[in-house]
């Protein structure tokens, strides 16, 4: 888990999440302090040196985390371990929340999940 940067964060955002998932392959996550209703269908947009993208997600955690689809995963993987932070943008209905997230170690910590995944 990478947390908020809580100088440019809203209260409500409270980091990135990269987790095991079934079948070998990792979950991201938006982690929230103030949760949505779970069947909630949130949009994601995340802003990164490489550019802006907008998602359309899922919740997990009784609506506590906002589960990114697995295309993110690939940036995890990739893109993201050479950049220095995240913006994040998580809106539904009429609530927007905004974070930023610091991805230094990143590169290591996603090697670590991978090599310890499976067992």
């Amino acid at each position: 888990m990478k947390t908020a940067d809580t100088t440019q964060s809203d209260p409500d955002f409270a980091g990135l999440i990269v987790r095991c998932a079934p079948k070998g392959k990792v979950d991201v996550l938006v982690a929230l302090i103030r949760p949505f209703p779970p069947r909630s269908r949130p949009k994601v947009t995340i802003a990164a040196s490489g550019g802006t993208l907008t998602f359309d997600a899922g919740m997990a955690a009784a609506g506590a985390a906002v589960l990114l689809p697995d295309e993110v995963s690939a940036f995890a993987a990739g893109k993201w371990q050479t950049t220095p932070s995240l913006s994040v943008v998580i809106r539904e209905g009429d609530t927007e929340i905004k974070g930023m997230v610091a991805l230094n170690g990143l590169r290591e910590a996603y090697h670590s999940l991978l090599a310890n995944c499976g067992q």
